[in-house]
């Protein structure tokens, strides 16, 4: 599947067992893969794709901040046009099936679609959030109450804040005393210091093992009867000499983009039926998620450098916020990957399925406080103290080093995962008494707390450092997640 087909609204009653009674909603964050989107190169232009496609209006109201002669800052209004090789190098303006040299998106852009179905994952946020569970206030007086981030790669920007103005449009903001909204924060990191997606551009040991894990998963399949399939159905559009394989050129989980891609929008830019053939689709997605995400699954040192970073994060905040309930953050939203949601679903233990997250997928990490008080509580502060150098001193400290009145503060509160609106159970989580009786997939924060303790790095630039002795394939059994 390519893009997200939503689940039907909850009704009633399956809304009073995904949120029962003696349970009160805490704190919410959200990660949402970004919405469909071009290529990220251009494939196959040897079946008639073309190699631009003009679904990307946006180009054409495009705005920047520019600074005046006076120091302050203005908004230059322009539209974007793409320059490419031509005849003999000669540069043209890169143009649509149809010549369209408006509306063309550049390789790995954000489209029309893209930004229709993540505002329409906004607008279903605001009814579950807002509407029915009131949880979140319907109108928004100030951004205090928010933890908008997002990676650096435009398409998870741009998704976010399609989602953000939906969830909250104009029509729902108050002004301040000036008549202005208070711009939103939308954090964002340096690549070096990125751990809202697998890294593996700057953290080597993680590009170790993943090539490790491909390399296995190149043994595994190149030479199967899968494989045969798919070379027969699609080996006939590979360059001469070249057939499918893991590590082919392209690689079989590029040839899959490009399928994802072009199914997900126009006429104009479809390959051949045959690269639709459903058995087709379903071998390369099996293949692509072994080789993407087997290593979450069966070594520790890949899910904490491929993923722990942003787990102990998320882990931090529900427990500086179990430790600071009167704190005024309700609400995170941050802008990221496929590959984002697969290595947080694969690293607990969670994400056992042969399918691709689709577009616009997304986990809500939800944190529950039972109705009775819980642990005594420090005085609330707001969440930008809580970021900036007084977060929760317990946060990342390892579980089995906390003391019994550290662990008290953690009494009271559950954690539960919804992927794609559907509750997911983290294996650990089973144990008696890691989860609310009669429902497992409420783990307790302390078990979540513990599990996601074992893979969330002590100092993750050091950890990423290659290793010349290591392969990287861990030695000995699978150390498996979720538990």
């Amino acid at each position: 599947m390519t893009s997200l087909v939503p689940r039907k609204p909850y009704t009633e009653d399956e809304l009073r067992k995904l949120y029962p009674d003696g349970l009160q909603l805490h704190l919410v964050q959200i990660l949402m893969r970004h919405g469909e989107r071009t290529p990220v190169s251009a494939r196959f232009q040897n079946t008639g794709l073309p190699p631009f496609w003009p679904y990307c209006q946006n180009v054409r109201h495009m705005k920047n901040a520019v600074m005046a002669h006076s120091g302050d800052f203005n908004t230059l209004e322009w539209r974007r046009r793409l320059e490419t090789f031509g005849e003999r190098d000669k540069p043209v303006v890169a143009a649509g099936p149809k010549g369209e040299l408006d509306n063309v998106c550049d390789m790995g852009q954000l489209t029309d679609t893209g930004r229709r179905s993540t505002y329409n994952l906004g607008l279903r946020l605001r009814e579950l959030y807002v509407d029915r569970l009131k949880f979140l206030p319907p109108t928004l007086r100030s951004t205090e109450s928010l933890y908008l981030r997002t990676t650096l790669v435009p398409r998870a920007l741009e998704s976010m804040q399609q989602a953000f103005s939906a969830l909250y449009p104009p029509s729902a903001r108050e002004p301040d005393e000036v008549g202005r909204f208070p711009s939103p924060v939308i954090l964002s990191r340096a690549p070096g210091d990125e751990t809202l997606f697998p890294n593996d551009n700057n953290c080597r040991r993680l590009a170790q093992l993943s090539r490790a894990f491909a390399d296995r998963a190149a043994g595994r399949w190149n030479n199967t009867e899968d494989m045969e399939y798919l070379n027969k159905v699609l080996g006939k559009w590979m360059l001469p000499g070249r057939r499918i394989a893991v590590d082919s050129r392209p690689r079989l989980s590029g040839v899959m983009d490009t399928v994802n891609a072009s199914d997900a929008h126009g006429p104009e830019t479809k390959l051949p039926a045959e690269f639709y053939d459903k058995k087709a689709r379903e071998i390369m997605e099996k293949i692509a998620v072994e080789e993407w995400f087997a290593g979450y699954k069966e070594s520790r040192e890949y899910r904490m450098v491929g993923i722990g970073g942003l787990m102990g994060d998320i882990v931090e905040r529900m427990v500086d916020s179990a430790e600071n309930p009167a704190g005024k953050v309700k609400l995170g939203l941050s802008g990221c990957h496929d590959t984002t949601l697969a290595a947080v679903l694969a690293s607990l233990g969670a994400f056992e399925t042969n399918a691709w997250p689709p577009f616009t997928s997304h986990i809500a990490v939800e944190m529950f406080r039972k109705d009775e008080p819980a642990a005594t509580t420090t005085k609330g502060r707001s969440w930008w103290g809580g970021l900036f150098g007084s977060s929760s001193p317990i946060g990342r400290k390892p579980s089995p080093e906390l003391s019994a009145s550290e662990k008290q503060k953690l009494d009271g509160y559950y954690v539960r995962l919804r992927y794609n609106d559907e509750p997911v159970t983290v294996p650990g989580c089973k144990t008696p008494g890691n989860h609310l009786e009669g429902d497992e997939s409420f783990c307790t924060l302390a078990a979540f707390k513990e599990i996601v303790d074992k893979f969330t790095p002590r100092n993750w630039r050091a950890q990423c450092r290659p290793k010349t002795d290591d392969p990287g394939m861990p030695a000995g059994e699978p150390e498996p997640a979720g538990y």
